[in-house]
């Protein structure tokens, strides 16, 4: 079955493009989706894209303030079939490696966790230290999955966006979006 609700969460961490490309490949494949950027998130949106929160918003079908940790999207009852925090950051991470779910970004991410439902955790940070990682094994322990935003050159990209669009494919394919469309390596 493919994944036609998605989540997708945008934090402070640096690689805010990974979270607009996700909302606007996920739109492009028909997949509904609901939005939850963090303050720091769409501060960064803003630094590093030019958009404001409302040009933000306007990407996903359904925007939730991370203050309301009463809206659909915190409730296992609400059917959404998948999570993609991206970027994320280690201090978004953290929390949700301890279950500690004080907003609806680590509240929906908390549901995912204990729905038994694809959670996906772009983490943005280098080097990490023993804390990252730990925190990374409990997530992964847990069910989620650790996907830093690598760029694979075995596909010879020509630009940024190529890297970028490559790592979305990627990303959503493990979501369980049938018609994701990762490329596959070619061999030397």
């Amino acid at each position: 079955m493919s994944v036609q609700r998605l989540v997708v969460g945008l934090t402070g961490a640096s690689g805010a493009v990974y979270g607009v490309r996700l909302l606007q490949r996920a739109r492009a494949l028909g997949v509904h989706t609901h939005l939850v950027a963090t303050p720091a998130g769409v501060l960064n949106v803003h630094h590093e894209l030019g958009l404001d929160r409302r040009a933000l918003e306007a990407l996903a079908d359904e925007a939730h303030a991370p203050g309301d940790v009463g809206a659909c999207i915190a409730s296992g009852s609400h059917p959404v079939d998948a999570m993609l925090i991206a970027p994320c950051s280690m201090k978004t991470l953290a929390a949700v490696a301890h279950g500690f779910g004080d907003n609806l970004l680590t509240r929906a991410a908390d549901v995912m966790l204990k729905e038994r439902r694809r959670l996906l955790l772009l983490v943005r940070e280098t080097p990490f230290n023993l804390a990252h990682l730990r925190n990374m094994m409990s997530v992964t322990e847990m069910g989620g999955i650790v996907f830093p935003p690598l760029p694979a050159f075995y596909n010879h990209p020509g630009s940024i966006d190529e890297m970028v669009d490559d790592t979305v494919e990627r990303v959503l394919a493990l979501a369980g979006i049938t018609s994701a469309q990762p490329r596959a390596w070619q061999g030397l």
